[in-house]
């Protein structure tokens, strides 16, 4: 294969390559797993996990778990969504933000004290907001980080 055919093959793969990853969907939420987890379903029927990037909600069991989940319901629950992103996790999950119309979700959820904030400076004056406002968990007098509850409970597997 001379040096143009070559290039001219990595050029097409690079371009199938980047059209494959998509850096926006736009989709229905048809479940909602916990505070920061979603699926949603695109028109060819194919379901996408997405994780809402930045923050981190309480886990099912633990306290503010089933509140997180429900403000999200409520949120985006069978709503058409836009979600920005550019990786996955090691999970495979999509990790994005997600938008309804001109509202970003993640940080209403750390606004509205249904999630901690991992990154950002927005998300981190939302979280400090919630916290002064003692909203969600937040009223909490000492609430549990989900990292923290979920290192505790991989400690009981053991």
């Amino acid at each position: 294969m001379n040096r143009l055919t070559m290039k001219s093959a990595a050029i097409l793969l690079l371009l199938i390559t980047a059209t494959l990853h998509a850096d926006e969907i736009r989709d229905k939420v048809v479940s909602i797993a916990d505070g920061d987890t979603i699926t949603v379903l695109d028109a060819e029927k194919v379901q996408h996990k997405i994780r809402l990037e930045g923050i981190d909600s309480p886990e099912k069991g633990q306290a503010f778990g089933t509140k997180a989940k429900e403000n999200t319901s409520k949120l985006v629950g069978e709503q058409e969504v836009v979600v920005k992103w550019e990786k996955k996790d090691r999970y495979g999950r999509i990790l994005g933000d997600v938008h309804l119309g001109d509202r970003h979700i993640n940080l209403e959820m750390v606004q509205e004290g249904q999630a901690w904030h991992s990154q950002a400076k927005a998300l981190a004056d939302a979280e400090d907001e919630a916290r002064k406002a003692k909203k969600g968990l937040w009223a909490d007098k000492s609430p549990e980080p989900p990292w923290e509850f979920r290192k505790r409970a991989r400690e009981k597997k053991k």
